[in-house]
């Protein structure tokens, strides 16, 4: 199964050949302030991740072993990416729909801000 994606403007798009893992929701400091608030991600082979268009497609050095890859027009939270990068997480909401996935757990619960709460039963770790 082939599944695509990409950002608002569509100066990133791209295609997983592949299994993509059940999203998991990330609520830490970092993926807050790259989202506004909590990012969804799903793991995919990064080799199964081919980008087809990447005109506005850049990478920024989050911290010492992470990536994360973004739209320059339009802002778009798409990518993120951990060394040794066998595997490429995607902002769920940049997959195009319908998905076919749904929400497997919550990771940094303890990070997260004071202004929503976590009530849907999901699994909740405190770290990654």
């Amino acid at each position: 199964m082939t599944r695509r994606g990409g950002c608002l403007c569509g100066g990133v798009r791209y295609a997983i050949e592949g299994p993509v893992d059940a999203p998991v929701a990330c609520h830490c400091e970092q993926c807050a302030r790259t989202s506004g608030a909590f990012a969804m991600m799903a793991a995919c082979r990064s080799d199964d991740l081919t980008v087809e268009a990447a005109e506005t497609l850049a990478w920024f050095q989050s911290s010492e072993t992470v990536q994360r890859g973004f739209c320059t027009r339009c802002g778009g939270n798409l990518f993120w990416k951990a060394e040794p990068g066998e595997q490429t997480y995607v902002t769920a909401g940049t997959l195009d729909r319908p998905t076919g996935l749904r929400l497997a757990s919550h990771i940094f619960a303890a990070s997260k801000p004071d202004y929503y709460d976590l009530t849907d039963g999901l699994p909740q770790k405190p770290e990654w």
